[in-house]
This record gives C-alpha cells, sequence and structure tokens, in this order.
C-alpha cells in the first residue's frame, strides 16, 4: 500500500478562484467517501447574500493502481457554520478492494459552459 496522500493538500481550482482542501478518505465494501472543503464558498452556497456567480457542479471520476475503475456515488455540500468555505462530501462506489495500492480521483468541477478537473492520489483507508 502507499504511503503518499493527497489527504491535507490544498489545490487551487476553478481558474485559481477557489481552493480545494480534501480532509479524508473513508470507505468500505460498498463505496468510499471524501470529505473536502472550498474556500471561499461555491456561488450556490451562499444562499443569505445570492449567488455570486453560476451555480458549480462537482463529481468525481477514479481508478486504482489496478485498473478498476469507480462511479460518482454523489454527496452533498453546504455553507460551513462560520461562514467562511463550503464544506462536503462525495463518494464514488464501488468500495476499493484490499489489494488496491493508491486510488486517483479526478475531482471535475463545472460552472457555467466551464469545465475543470483535478486528479489527486490518495492512499487507500484503513480496511474495516
Amino acid at each position: 500500500m502507499s504511503s503518499d496522500s493527497s489527504v491535507g493538500r490544498r489545490i487551487s481550482i476553478m481558474s485559481g478562484h477557489h481552493e480545494l482542501t480534501v480532509h479524508a478518505l473513508s470507505g468500505s465494501a460498498e463505496s468510499f467517501t471524501l470529505s473536502y472543503s472550498i474556500t471561499p464558498p461555491l456561488p450556490d452556497d451562499l444562499a443569505t447574500a445570492g449567488p455570486s456567480g453560476p451555480p458549480v457542479f462537482m463529481w468525481l471520476e477514479a481508478v486504482d493502481d489496478l485498473g478498476n475503475h469507480y462511479d460518482d456515488f454523489g454527496g452533498a455540500h453546504g455553507l460551513s457554520p462560520d461562514g467562511r468555505r463550503t464544506s462536503g462530501s462525495i463518494s464514488g462506489q464501488p468500495g476499493l478492494p484490499p489489494e488496491a495500492g493508491s486510488l486517483t480521483v479526478r475531482f471535475m468541477f463545472m460552472a457555467g459552459n466551464d469545465e475543470f478537473g483535478y486528479d489527486l492520489t490518495f492512499a487507500p483507508p484503513p480496511a474495516g
């Protein structure tokens, strides 16, 4: 199993207007889930101030080091309690096999006519 992981890494996204941080990767036999935050908040999470841009749609594409592909399994996001970021989770399915050594996730974002993709590689979550 690889010890290299993108958990905790911050990357600039959407033409430098936002920053994505993945805080955790968890998993089961059925699926895996990534918890993340985006700073500043996504436009559609700023309901009290009114959206400051087009809605942002997010999904994932993933593949492990064995060549297995994983489908987006949905997620949820909203404004953090302090109002400074979007907090959310996004899942993929099926779960990773025990022999997988790494998982590369492409985070996809679409805002208006613009589409952005960012690849991050993670060590699989501990079995359990």
